[in-house]
């Protein structure tokens, strides 16, 4: 399950002017996430493997983030209205990297949104990030140290991300590819 960002209407705007367009980005995420995980659970269920590439839960980290307080009430009576039953997934990986890699990342991928990204929005959403995977405890974590890996691009850090991830079994790990290499 992919997140869908070019169908998000809102985006750019809200990296354009921020507050402005907050709260319908945000909307929108919520609801594509609830249909897709709705989708989800009427699809094939005897598919052994569902790889996702965002946490239904971590929603909230960007409400809190880049709501007011009305808008997060708001935000917070439409979830307990949704009422998705997201699935607890048997890993989450969480790609930690700094804020430098990141905006070299968003240079990379150059899409029409990506030039409006501040790099002060960044330091905040990499710090909610570590605050909330610091706190988090619902499954097994395997925290990665992405900031001198392409694991994209390059086929090395594919393999060693990969065989890292199937050694990854309960509780919390730390991977550093960079220091592993050098080993």
């Amino acid at each position: 399950m992919l997140e869908e960002l070019d169908e998000n209407p809102f985006l750019e705007r809200f990296y354009r002017d921020g507050r402005s367009a907050a709260l319908p980005a945000q909307m929108f995420f919520l609801f594509a996430r609830a249909r897709q995980i709705e989708d989800m659970r009427q699809s094939d269920l005897f598919s052994s493997v569902r790889i996702s590439d965002y946490l239904f839960t971590r929603d909230r980290l960007f409400a809190e983030l880049n709501l007011d307080t009305e808008e997060l009430k708001l935000y917070d009576q439409i979830v307990a209205n949704l009422a998705v039953s997201a699935p607890v997934p048997d890993l989450v990986i969480y790609l930690q990297s700094s804020v430098d890699s990141i905006m070299q990342r968003l240079a990379r991928r150059n899409l029409p949104y990506d030039r409006f990204v501040e790099r002060s929005y960044l330091e905040k959403l990499t710090e909610a990030y570590s605050r909330f995977f610091h706190n988090y405890d619902d499954g097994p974590l395997l925290i990665v140290n992405a900031s001198q890996i392409d694991p994209i691009n390059n086929d090395s850090d594919y393999e060693r991300l990969f065989q890292q991830i199937e050694c990854t079994t309960g509780g919390r790990h730390f991977f550093n590819p960079a220091s592993a290499a050098l080993a």
